[in-house]
């Protein structure tokens, strides 16, 4: 096992050299969520593809699939990427940007799910994940819209985001073709009611869903 993740570890070096820590490039009108769920050794991806600003639901998509490795922290692209590509390439309409339940480049090796994702489908990504991975941060005020920034070696690689008043923050990191600006205006945007932002939220409560009636 040390000696694969020694592999992975060094693919995934190779792979963030690909990343693009860039200004969104189009607008943005359709946003996908994209998340997995568990029951024993099998994965249950799916993706919620919604109108923005509108957060409507336009189209869903989902796969299934046998767990290629175990979760290792720092390795959960190889786990979850393949059934969120596969997953990505049912979807009818196309999202602009993808809200992955995972990090971007907050990650030891600049390559969380999110980049790694945005990497292998050549879409913007951000990292949204309910806990911290890596990197300093300073705890945002109580106040919805507070942040404080995640830093590696004092460059700024995420946001730490209050989405909701008295309510923990999101760990929140660029992923692919998108940055730190791009983030903080998106995530504000999708996260009107919820801690979580809705496009993340619908495709958990789907991949819950599909999981729980495997």
């Amino acid at each position: 096992m040390l000696l694969r993740l020694a592999q992975l570890s060094k693919n995934q070096r190779e792979v963030a050299e690909a990343v693009r820590i860039v200004p969104l490039k189009k607008r943005v009108s359709m946003i996908a969520g994209a998340d997995v769920a568990r029951n024993g050794k099998y994965l249950f991806g799916s993706m919620a593809v919604l109108s923005f600003p509108e957060l409507l639901l336009l189209d869903e998509s989902h796969a299934e699939q046998r767990e290629p490795i175990p979760y290792v922290p720092g390795f959960l692209s190889y786990r979850e990427l393949p059934v969120l590509a596969k997953a990505f390439s049912r979807l009818k309409k196309k999202p602009d940007l993808i809200l992955v339940d995972g990090q971007g480049i907050a990650h030891p090796r600049r390559l969380g799910l999110a980049s790694h994702l945005g990497v292998v489908l050549g879409v913007p990504t951000i990292g949204c994940a309910k806990s911290h991975l890596y990197g300093d941060y300073e705890m945002p005020e109580d106040a919805r819209g507070s942040y404080t920034f995640l830093k590696s070696k004092n460059n700024r690689i995420g946001l730490v985001l209050r989405t909701r008043n008295n309510v923990k923050p999101l760990f929140i990191s660029p992923g692919h073709l998108i940055d730190l600006d791009g983030c903080l205006c998106i995530l504000l945007s999708v996260t009107p009611r919820y801690r979580i932002p809705e496009p993340i939220r619908q495709a958990h409560r789907m991949a819950g869903s599909r999981a729980r009636s495997a």
